[in-house]
């Protein structure tokens, strides 16, 4: 249990919110958007929870100065969203969408008219469908598309980004789209998943470069990792300690190598090798994927605990997002991910904090100088809706002030974190879970659209205000 006396933040701290073009925007066919993967994955049968999509989403296409009005009402000063792709070139390459381009202008001008500094991603698992079936992010060119797609979009909106972030959780695109299937594009290939992994590393890479080469100093570029907090079950026990260590390589370091240290462990690459022989890396590429980046972007929820799998017991298949027919974690065969200790939330993620200090105060002294950002945090809970309407959410509450006490004691502690971004602002579709998974501050009745927000959004806003983090009422 936290501290119970107020933790105050420093007065250049940025308070915010995030959201994801597919799970808000829907309009799936409007504005001569192009069909993505995920509109693909969705429409096939058994894939989504209740065969949900995002054809729909929460309608924020057409409500968003509504959702503009709500950050505004709730006085936080930063907005993280996405770009989707496949509404700005619908084909994943050539000429821009002008109806597309022409969203995200009006959007962007609204926040910054607000006093809201936008922090735009390029990327959050979206691909244009056109590229799958050319062969997707286990390709190459697909990496050379993005890097284009990341400069013409830098030169139509620069004017208005206060920050880009170039891929959310390259994790979840390449291991849970190609090697568990869990995700779009479905596919359960080991050798892809890897080649999908530094692909992405590599678009990032041509990405910083391409914006920098358009914008010039002022522009600020990150990406959001969501790293993984593994610990052994056995602290005592050699063996689950080489498990957890797998996991650390196969969850962090397969991107951290890369980005930050320009490598790529020599550990994981013999670990993975009946998989491929990682002949995709071309010479020049780790130069190209080091590029200067000036936050990191960590997305966290939850930790995990593994073990040595016992003889005759299957690896683990874990990825956080539901069970596929395969294990996300290419190489790591003989690793068994226990069951979740502690409090759950909805979605079956254990509640502990301290994994977020973990995280970022280790975070800070591996990468000292590197500025950190939380780009998500939150949780999904059922929440108790009164007859008169309000949204009473004890538990989410209690993690997002257990989680932003978190992130207090690691700025104490000499943490360079620049801002905070909960996740999400409006309940949305959460993927492969459909509708049936809430992470908003903000309830969205799903039949009418009408936005309301939760007890978690007024106790969040009042953090905001005050910038002290004051316990909640039940939290003694």
């Amino acid at each position: 249990m936290p501290d119970a006396s107020p933790r105050t933040f420093p007065p250049t701290f940025r308070w915010g919110a995030a959201t994801a073009a597919y799970q808000v925007e829907g309009a799936v066919h409007e504005g001569g958007r192009g069909p993505s993967i995920w509109d693909t994955f969705s429409h096939t049968p058994g894939r989504t929870l209740r065969g949900d999509t995002g054809d729909v989403a929460v309608d924020h296409y057409h409500r968003w100065r509504e959702d503009v009005a709500l950050l505004r009402e709730l006085g936080l000063d930063t907005y993280r969203l996405s770009i989707s792709w496949p509404r700005v070139q619908p084909g994943g390459r050539g000429e821009l969408n002008p109806a597309g381009v022409r969203f995200y202008r009006d959007l962007l001008t609204e926040l910054r008219g607000a006093g809201i500094r936008p922090v735009v991603t390029l990327y959050h698992w979206d691909l244009p469908q056109e590229l799958e079936d050319a062969g997707g992010w286990a390709e190459r060119r697909t990496a050379h598309a993005f890097a284009d797609y990341a400069r013409a979009i830098a030169v139509e909106l620069g004017d208005l980004v206060e920050l880009w972030v170039t891929l959310n959780e390259p994790w979840c695109t390449a291991f849970l789209g190609h090697a568990s299937g869990v995700h779009a594009p479905g596919r359960t290939e080991p050798g892809a998943a890897l080649a999908a992994a530094h692909h992405l590393n590599l678009a990032h890479g041509l990405a910083t470069r391409a914006i920098r080469e358009e914008l010039g100093d002022r522009a600020q570029v990150s990406i959001a990792l969501n790293l993984h907090v593994t610990r052994a079950a056995d602290p005592e026990r050699a063996a689950d300690l080489e498990a957890a260590h797998e996991i650390d390589l196969l969850g962090n370091h397969v991107f951290l190598g890369p980005l930050l240290d320009g490598t790529y462990p020599v550990e994981l690459t013999r670990m993975t090798s009946r998989h491929t022989d990682w002949s995709f890396v071309r010479p020049g590429d780790l130069t190209q994927i080091r590029q200067r980046i000036d936050v990191l972007g960590v997305n966290y929820y939850s930790t995990s605990y593994v073990r040595r799998a016992r003889p005759g017991l299957a690896g683990g298949l874990s990825g956080g997002h539901g069970d596929g027919a395969a294990s996300p974690w290419v190489g790591a065969d003989a690793v068994e991910f226990l069951p979740p200790r502690g409090p759950l939330t909805a979605m079956g993620w254990n509640v502990e904090p301290d994994g977020l200090y973990e995280l970022l105060t280790a975070l800070d002294n591996a990468y000292e100088g590197l500025p950190l950002m939380v780009m998500e945090n939150g949780a999904a809970y059922d929440d108790e809706v009164t007859a008169q309407g309000e949204v009473h959410d004890a538990e989410r509450t209690r993690y997002l002030y257990e989680h932003l006490d978190a992130v207090a004691r690691a700025v104490a502690d000499g943490a360079d974190v620049r801002g905070y971004l909960v996740w999400s602002l409006l309940d949305n579709f959460e993927w492969a879970w459909g509708y049936t998974k809430r992470f908003g501050i903000v309830r969205v009745d799903y039949a009418t659209q009408q936005r309301t927000p939760k007890d978690s959004a007024r106790w969040y806003a009042e953090v905001v205000r005050t910038r002290t983090l004051t316990p909640p009422a039940d939290v003694s």
